[in-house]
């Protein structure tokens, strides 16, 4: 791995990249990644962290706890909706149990009759 020193000539701030060859089987070819890492400070020469992927982490915790409530309400409503449908699918299919046994019951009632 290597650092890359790129200056955008627009703003003039020089970023700093890390750079990782590697080779790409299917295309046979050498490839590489870069990852921003920040930018450069001109007067001292600190490389001064951008971005996620520049920022400093933080305890575990307290990422999880950001990140996480949003997704996981969410996934708690689908999860609350699917039982609500499940109940309601196991109330139907209760009831249908129900007149199944009542149309046969019938249904054995009449054969009798006939028999007799």
């Amino acid at each position: 791995m290597s650092l890359v020193k790129l200056k955008d000539k627009r703003s003039g701030t020089t970023y700093v990249y890390e750079s990782e060859s590697y080779w790409d089987k299917e295309k046979k070819q050498p490839r590489s990644r870069r990852k921003l890492i920040g930018k450069l400070d001109e007067e001292t020469g600190e490389i001064i962290p951008t971005g996620k992927s520049g920022r400093k982490k933080s305890s575990g915790r307290k990422q999880e706890e950001n990140d996480s409530p949003e997704p996981i309400t969410e996934h708690i409503r689908v999860i609350a909706e699917k039982d609500e449908q499940i109940r309601l699918l196991k109330a139907e299919n209760r009831a249908l149990i129900k007149e199944k046994q009542e149309v046969l019951k019938a249904l054995e009632t009449l054969c009798q009759r006939l028999s007799d």
